[in-house]
């Protein structure tokens, strides 16, 4: 059974910083794509981040020099470092995998097979 647990998420102010970790379990995990997305309320899942299996990344625009996403093959944790926060980063922030044999990173939440519950994230002004 497939498992993907996020924890750090928090309340923090503008400007702050905050690390998101994504643990995996229940798969091959440096046989998948890994990636971050976003729901603030009323709004669509959006992507955030995301990482291929070989380390490639890709970002949003919207975070694009503030996130930084990484992964750690052997302890199968995905993380997001969050700086320069805004209030518009406030959201649930969900951890995605991806079985893929491609080294793309995916940007569209139709294209991920397992997601985590999600932790919140609220960054006040």
């Amino acid at each position: 059974q497939v498992q993907l647990l996020e924890s750090g998420g928090g309340l923090v102010q503008a400007g702050g910083s905050l690390r998101l970790s994504c643990a995996a379990s229940g798969l091959t995990f440096g046989s998948y794509g890994m990636g971050w997305f976003r729901q603030a309320p009323g709004k669509e899942r959006e992507f955030v981040a995301a990482i291929t299996q070989i380390a490639i990344t890709r970002y949003a625009d919207s975070v694009k020099g503030r996130f930084t996403i990484s992964r750690d093959n052997a302890k199968n944790t995905v993380s997001l470092i969050m700086n320069s926060l805004k209030p518009e980063d406030t959201a649930v922030y969900y951890c995605a995998a991806r079985l893929t044999y491609t080294y793309v990173p995916a940007t569209t939440t139709g294209l991920y097979d397992y997601w985590g519950q999600g932790t919140q994230v609220t960054v006040s002004s």
